[in-house]
């Protein structure tokens, strides 16, 4: 078989994984759905990325990333901690909300595929530099001027991902049991985007 290679084709290919595996996950996807889906026959899958595995990892660093800079969002100089904390997190919250299936992905492959983990912070040693390292200097700086009790950064950071990600994991289960439409899931998103916040920035002065 003659390929001819072509940025579209690959690009598409790409989103179609990308599609697929939030959807289903890296095992119950195969290369022979994502061609069909894609609208090309499998040679050419393999031909880009050799393998599901090479697919998956384009895709999987590539979402962990966005995961984790969605809580970097945010480049207004001027503005208070706390006004900047709130950006934060209604932009982490709005990432999430866009890709509402990356919470399940990222979490169900780094638990049943530790290898991954492995690999996946080897290439990705910047993120620390990136995500931590800024915040927790100006987490600092305000806990020693008396305006945040004391706390760490991962406190900070553990608790702005674990409010902003559970209801996209417990949603699906939510609109079940609670019987929601689509609207009032619609309702429940915007009530909680601004509750999150409320949350957390009472969390920092809340002496326990």
């Amino acid at each position: 078989m003659i390929i001819n290679p072509d940025s579209n084709t690959e690009q598409l290919i790409l989103e179609t994984a990308e599609k697929l595996f939030l959807e289903k996950g890296f095992a119950l996807t195969s290369t022979t759905e994502i061609a069909r889906v894609a609208g090309c026959n499998q040679a050419l899958v393999h031909y880009y990325f050799r393998t599901k595995e090479n697919l998956f990892n384009s895709v999987f660093e590539k979402k962990v990333r966005l995961f984790a800079t969605g809580l970097l969002q945010v480049d207004q100089p001027g503005i208070s901690f706390e006004q900047k904390l709130k950006h934060m997190i209604e932009a982490h919250f709005d990432m999430l909300s866009a890709n509402p299936g990356l919470p399940f992905l990222v979490f169900n492959e780094l638990i049943t595929n530790p290898e991954r983990l492995k690999k996946l912070r080897g290439n990705m040693l910047d993120l620390p530099k990136l995500v931590f390292f800024p915040l927790k200097a100006e987490l600092e700086v305000e806990i020693a001027k008396g305006n945040i009790r004391p706390m760490t950064i991962y406190d900070l950071i553990l608790t702005v991902v674990s409010l902003n990600v559970m209801l996209f994991i417990a949603s699906p289960i939510f609109k079940i049991l609670a019987d929601l439409n689509e609207e009032a899931i619609e309702k429940l998103i915007v009530h909680r985007r601004q509750e999150n916040v409320t949350i957390i920035l009472q969390s920092l002065k809340n002496n326990i």
